[in-house]
């Protein structure tokens, strides 16, 4: 796969604790390991984990 343009988070802390998306908010993958896997969801199924990490925050 050629290089996504991956984007971190402005929030991030520099701990490392955090992912990066890349593309169209399509693929994602760790950013400790960024040479290792990555994930590819599609836009709709990252807006969905998204929403759900979010709702799971205000509980």
């Amino acid at each position: 796969m050629k290089n996504p343009g991956w984007r971190k988070s402005s929030s991030s802390q520099s701990a490392g604790q955090c992912v990066e998306v890349g593309g169209g908010l399509d693929t994602v993958r760790d950013s400790k390991n960024p040479a290792g896997p990555f994930l590819v969801v599609g836009t709709p199924g990252l807006r969905a984990l998204l929403a759900l990490v979010k709702s799971a925050r205000t509980e």
